[in-house]
């Protein structure tokens, strides 16, 4: 089992879309905070209700003989485990847990027996729980972060991480079989945070990861047995190393890196020679699997944002595209124990995500989710065009740009990812299409100065005291909307979550009397307070990529770039919503700024769910906030002083709110 390491380390990205709704409630839940919205009026959530209800399905495990997987998805209140036996077959739900599961793992050798991990209330402090029987147990102590098991192919044990030594360090365990005793010292003790990737087929060497930042890595290989740690990448030049499988025999190591150029490509280490195997692509290579007879390698490409799947011949190093599978977002990439089977989850602009297996033999597609989109007709959703605006030196941005049909004018919604190092991608959006196609609102998503996919000089654009240049991307992007005849550049609104939070905050700063309104969510608004009051664990990572507080000269620079203190300037509305319980962006981030533009004479929708951690993950909460965030966009991107548009879809018939 190998691990995409840069999205287990740090991944930021903000899961913000909702697939389920409730209908328009007078009063919040006790667990959501409002202050300041309206009640959401009936029309407009019988209107999304359709596009709410969309659900997505997710690959986790699929069975050593290639003949069942297991999925995630959401037919309760969160995503939970379920089998599936057979392509397009019943979904046997196995968990019914409130919290969403992440992290799930068959056991080798053992169709019935799952680990995963889940944690409570968004806190992020992941336990590792095992379910067999009908029956779930919690393996670790419920205090310390875990991360998610990597097992030996023979299924007797299994690596995983802990801070339990410190709170802040990530140390490397190895349980016997699904027991972990709490006495037992950790295999390895480090500093930073450090993953399991992969075990060699004997059980005996262990590939270990290190995270320091995105753009700079290390691989190790552990020997269990004499707890000899030996490195496996060079120290000179300082690199990005991201994904990592080890061959059945444990003696060559397939890696993901950019040490020898501006992209991510794949490479084979073998006693210490390193043989690149994918320079012919100019693209950032994903992440890769080994087929288990060790023949042939799965990888996938970003190209610009979009997937695409590979297969590479390990004799001849020869590869190829797989052919038939759609344009889009691959991940989960995942071969089966035994059988030359591979499977993958896929999602497009128009269509949510499903699992799909891929036969080596002859390369025959299979799917076997076909995910509900809420009776909506699919031929109607809009796919983006690539576009690219000029910056103010001259950089040449991308954008995926969602046109409504007809002439326009159209108001504009600038999405901004987070980050920083993320990157946006094709995928499913309820709330974009609904935008899109019921309100003829323009969906304009850039990949600013600073985003993953474009070289590793891009992804360093925006360090320390650049941080700004990617505001004046949005200031750019900005001029593009005013230039094209069928956008009205007198309204726009901004939205992003996490890094992209701060995006919009310090884009209303600059350019509020362009921008109508902002949607700030997860988001940092003081990069000093963010540094001081984020998870230990986290702060020296983010302090790679922002500036060390610390050091007063950086100090200073961060205090002036801050949003926080300078919301005198932010006159656009502004809607602000986060979870109590963020590890990474704490809560406090969130008051302060509501409080400074409040206390500017701003205007400031709040949205607070006690029960969740970075970004909307429960059924509920998710729908409340997609609600709030398009009536809110609704009203601000009206071309009427008062009141919103009403909703072309008003002619839908809503299914019922019940899960099916």
């Amino acid at each position: 089992m190998s691990v995409l390491f840069l999205l287990l380390a740090c991944a930021h990205t903000v899961s913000l879309e909702a697939p389920a709704v409730t209908p328009a409630v007078a009063a919040p839940p006790e667990n959501l905070e409002l202050d300041g919205p309206p009640e959401i009026p009936t029309a407009l959530s019988a209107a999304l209700r359709p596009y709410l209800s969309t659900r997505s399905a997710r690959l986790q495990a699929i069975s050593d003989d290639g003949e069942q997987v297991i999925i995630t998805t959401r037919f309760g209140a969160s995503s939970q485990i379920h089998r599936l036996t057979a392509p397009m077959g019943a979904r046997h739900q196995l968990t019914f847990r409130e919290e969403p599961i992440r992290g799930v793992g068959l056991v080798p050798g053992d169709r019935d027996t799952i680990v995963f991990t889940s944690d409570e209330g968004g806190d992020e402090t992941w336990q590792i729980f095992a379910l067999s029987d009908g029956q779930i147990r919690r393996l670790t102590d419920g205090e310390s972060r875990h991360s998610g098991a990597v097992f030996t192919d023979d299924g007797a044990r299994f690596a995983y991480t802990s801070n339990a030594r410190n709170g802040r360090d990530s140390d490397i365990y190895l349980s016997e079989g699904l027991t972990i005793d709490p006495e037992t010292p950790p295999v390895l003790e480090v500093d930073g945070l450090w993953f399991p990737m992969d075990w060699s087929a004997d059980g005996e060497t262990l590939l270990l990861g290190e995270y320091i930042s995105i753009t700079d890595s290390r691989l190790y290989t552990l020997d269990v047995a004499s707890r000899t740690l030996t490195r496996l990448t060079p120290e000179e030049p300082r690199a990005s190393y991201r994904s990592a499988v080890l061959s059945p025999d444990g003696q060559t190591a397939f890696i993901t890196t950019d040490r020898t150029g501006e992209f991510v490509e794949l490479a084979a280490v073998r006693d210490g020679q390193w043989t690149p195997l994918t320079q012919d692509i100019p693209w950032n290579i994903e992440s890769v699997q080994c087929s288990p007879d060790g023949e042939t390698l799965a990888f996938t490409v970003n190209e610009g944002g979009i997937s695409t799947l590979h297969l590479l011949d390990v004799a001849s190093g020869a590869h190829h595209p797989a052919e038939g599978v759609p344009q889009g977002r691959i991940s989960g990439l995942q071969f089966a124990g035994e059988a030359n089977v591979l499977g993958f989850s896929l999602e497009t602009a128009t269509s949510v995500g499903d699992v799909w297996t891929l036969d080596l033999a002859d390369e025959a597609l299979t799917r076997w989710t076909a995910s509900e989109v809420g009776g909506l007709d699919t031929e109607r959703f809009i796919s983006p065009q690539l576009v690219e605006f000029e910056s103010f030196d001259g950089l040449k941005v991308p954008a995926f740009y969602y046109r409504p049909a007809g002439e326009g004018p159209f108001p504009v919604v600038v999405k901004i990812h987070g980050g920083p190092e993320a990157q946006s991608r094709v995928g499913f959006s309820p709330t974009t299409q609904y935008l899109a196609t019921e309100q003829d609102i323009a969906v304009i998503v850039p990949n600013v100065r600073g985003s993953n996919g474009y070289g590793k000089s891009w992804l360093k654009l925006d360090n320390a005291e650049k941080r700004e240049d990617s505001v004046k991307d949005i200031g750019a992007l900005l001029d593009w909307i005013a230039a094209q005849p069928e956008l009205d550049g007198e309204r726009v609104a901004v939205s992003g979550g996490s890094y992209g939070g701060y995006m919009v905050l310090a884009s209303l700063v600059h350019y509020s009397d362009r921008i109508r309104a902002g949607v700030d969510v997860v988001g940092i608004s003081s990069f000093v307070t963010f540094l001081e009051s984020t998870s230990p664990y986290r702060q020296d990572l983010r302090r790679v990529e922002y500036g060390d507080e610390r050091d007063p000269e950086m100090r200073a620079h961060l205090e002036a770039i801050s949003p926080a203190n300078r919301a005198d300037e932010i006159t656009s509305a502004l809607f602000v919503a986060h979870g109590a319980n963020d590890p990474r962006v704490p809560l406090s981030e969130a008051r302060q700024i509501v409080d400074a533009v409040r206390g500017s004479g701003g205007e400031v929708w709040v949205m607070v769910a006690h029960d969740e951690g970075h970004g909307f993950r429960k059924q509920e909460n998710r729908d409340m906030f997609a609600m709030l965030q398009v009536m809110f966009l609704m009203a601000q991107l009206s071309p009427e002083e008062n009141g919103a548009p009403t909703s072309k879809s008003s002619t839908i018939s809503p299914p019922s709110i019940s899960p099916p």
